[in-house]
């Protein structure tokens, strides 16, 4: 018998190409599920596939957008067909987007980032339900300190927007879903290692509102040093598992209580 944890489970996550999203799609096929990572850089994912692959696990990747709701709903139905059934769903993929004073953000830039956080997540955990209705599973979301517990990052107004918005969704779709056996938790880190600075883009009028802040040396209280992503998918593999059958509706935050000092 298995000890593997996740043993004769179907993961879906988005944006396994890099960073959370990678560590934690690594970290599931350890633990015995066959992923699907739905990406809009498939070549990505493909790396992480091929890591899966050679550590003795089985994955797929298939292309998507997910600020475009027909390709995560095509998304779902292909991973179905793959493999029969769906029991997790990490939403993860997301952007920082412009970060830009409100008054000189653009519309199209606000939309960009609202589009992809937030109508991402919603489409993500909507084409999600048919498939998990009949055996119920696990939702997670990845939502951020920002937001929610950290307001102090100055043109950050429309991702602390959707990252806010996501945990409100998170609580509604916990208690709508519940019938179904179906748990929707949030996850909220703080500073972790990623190239999620590659989808950040300053304004040059953002010094203008900027207010200085002086943080305390050592703003990462428990090591001195941003998180790792492996150390958030413990958390994704922990809220995916049996072991969590009675959390629902909550998000979590892990940032080495960053968030304490910070907001």
């Amino acid at each position: 018998m298995s000890d593997k944890r996740l043993e004769g489970k179907v993961a879906v996550v988005s944006g396994g190409g890099s960073g959370i999203g990678q560590a934690s799609a690594i970290r599931l096929a350890e633990q015995g599920a066959k992923v699907v990572m739905l990406d809009r850089t498939p070549e990505n994912a493909e790396k992480t596939r091929q890591t899966i692959e050679q550590a003795g696990g089985e994955a797929i990747v298939i292309e998507c957008d997910i600020s475009k709701p027909e390709t995560v709903e095509q998304g779902f139905k292909q991973a179905a067909e793959k493999f029969g059934q769906i029991d997790i769903v990490f939403a993860n993929a997301g952007i920082n987007g412009t970060k830009a004073p409100i008054e000189t953000i653009a519309v199209e830039e606000w939309d960009q980032t609202v589009n992809i956080n937030l109508r991402g997540t919603f489409a993500t955990v909507k084409y999600a339900i048919p498939y998990l209705k009949d055996n119920g599973g696990s939702i997670i979301i990845t939502s951020s300190i920002n937001g929610n517990r950290v307001f102090s990052n100055i043109g950050f107004s429309t991702y602390a927007s959707t990252k806010a918005g996501q945990v409100a969704f998170m609580k509604m779709a916990a208690l709508e879903l519940a019938r179904y056996k179906i748990r929707v938790n949030a996850i909220c880190p703080g500073a972790i290692e990623t190239n999620i600075d590659d989808n950040t883009y300053p304004s040059d009028d953002l010094k203008e509102v900027e207010i200085p802040v002086e943080f305390p040396e050592g703003d990462h209280p428990l090591r001195d040093a941003p998180g790792k992503p492996e150390q958030v998918a413990d958390l994704v593999l922990f809220l995916a598992s049996n072991e969590s059958t009675h959390i629902t509706g909550t998000e979590i935050y892990i940032d080495g209580a960053e968030s304490l000092l910070r907001g």
